[in-house]
């Protein structure tokens, strides 16, 4: 059964109660929708498994009710954010480092400490991104950040921190992508990074709270950064052992489709991870595989063979992205028990005019596992950071519409 349901619009809902409000990040699932399925089909559920776990959406609203979670992500910022907005802290601890902050900022605001030395971050490309003053603030915040002896307040300050980097930086705000601001625009620039940062504390702590206040429970969250392409070690999750699946999957490679790898790369730069640049790579669909065409899907390959009529390069980016897919969704249905859901919220996008049926192949994929399609749902997508128009073809005016619905699969294991 596919059905359109306006009622899964969520067009006024709050999507940034309790710790949602942490941290934008590319196509995050909404919160409703995670709570919803949870209510439908999550009924009695102890743990629940979240393979594309981003910044950890279905964690949080599994925690709500009681349900523990584990979440993979291969991207070391999303798993910090994850792992942040599950995470509860000793709120009194909190303050302490709060108010220590601001007396912090306070001096170098107004001018009162002038010789505080610091050591800047060394990466590639560090001057193009960021001008001398916002690398100097950035780098005093990061100072305090790293002498903070807890690791959960830590971790708290790291997320806020991060977002900071990004309106400090001079990249386009309006953009996933790493874009640098027009030259006009970047000679005045000098953001005021402390009272960014401030302001992100504050709204993450009020988050925070609502959080615990909502949480009278003692269920919990793992991250881990194992890709579910490769294998799941039965160590971390057994197999037949998870109660239910939700997540959102990538709709494609992230270099072509949302820039997962692009968006995190200068936070991750600041704090020090290796090889931040080549996330996109580790990524689904990141290392292009070779035709033959071999994966036994009628709708996938007749949707390749159509890219290929226009665009053969194209084509196996978006082969290679399936490829990894189908190796994914084969690993994580061994994990899920007998007659319980998976869960899948996709979206069908389009590559050179060609409209991918992600929510079919899903479908379809599981199936070859041993699973029964329950119900498809296509909800509209009222709120979403995506552009309207993208440029199929890359050719200046040549507009086509990007994707305006989502379509939740579900899927029931035999």
């Amino acid at each position: 059964m596919k059905y359109s349901d306006f009622s899964w619009d969520f067009r006024e809902a709050d999507t940034k109660r309790f710790t949602h409000c942490y941290h934008s990040y590319p196509a995050m699932m909404i919160p409703q929708i995670a709570e919803r399925l949870l209510v439908k089909y999550g009924m009695n559920s102890k743990i629940l498994f979240d393979p594309y776990c981003g910044t950890g959406t279905s964690l949080v609203e599994a925690n709500l009710k009681n349900i523990h979670a584990i979440g993979t992500d291969i991207n070391p910022l999303a798993r910090l954010i994850a792992k942040a907005k599950t995470t509860l802290i000793n709120t009194q601890l909190l303050d302490l480092y709060l108010k220590d902050f601001n007396d912090f900022a306070f001096q170098f605001r107004f001018g009162i400490t002038r010789n505080y030395s610091v050591v800047l971050p060394q990466f590639s490309n560090i001057d193009f991104w960021f001008n001398k003053r916002a690398q100097h603030k950035l780098a005093i915040i990061k100072s305090f950040i790293d002498n903070i002896k807890d690791d959960h307040v830590r971790m708290f300050f790291l997320v806020a921190f991060s977002e900071t980097i990004r309106e400090s930086s001079l990249t386009k705000k309006s953009e996933f992508k790493l874009v640098r601001i027009q030259k006009e625009k970047r000679d005045n620039f000098d953001p005021d990074s402390f009272g960014i940062f401030l302001s992100k504390l504050s709204r993450n702590k009020n988050g925070l709270l609502e959080y615990e206040k909502a949480k009278e429970n003692v269920a919990t969250s793992a991250i881990h950064s194992f890709n579910t392409v490769n294998y799941i070690p039965d160590s971390k999750i057994a197999d037949h052992s998870m109660d239910i699946i939700l997540t959102s999957p990538p709709y494609g490679d992230s270099r072509t489709t949302v820039a997962y790898g692009q968006y995190s790369r200068l936070s991750n730069q600041w704090m020090g991870i290796e090889n931040a640049n080549r996330i996109d790579e580790l990524l689904m669909g990141g290392k292009k595989k070779n035709h033959p065409y071999s994966i036994n899907s009628f709708i996938l390959n007749d949707t390749i063979e159509k890219i290929a009529q226009t665009d053969e390069k194209r084509a196996k980016e978006v082969f290679s992205f399936f490829v990894d897919y189908k190796k994914s969704i084969d690993n994580v249905s061994k994990k899920l028990k007998p007659r319980k859901y998976a869960c899948y919220v996709v979206g069908n996008r389009t590559v050179k005019s060609v409209q991918i049926p992600m929510d079919e192949i899903t479908k379809e994929f599981f199936e070859m596992n041993d699973f029964r399609h329950v119900e498809t749902i296509i909800r509209n997508i009222p709120n979403k950071r995506m552009p309207s128009k993208n440029s199929p073809s890359n050719v200046v005016g040549d507009k086509s519409t990007t994707m305006k619905h989502e379509y939740i699969v579900v899927m029931q294991k035999k």
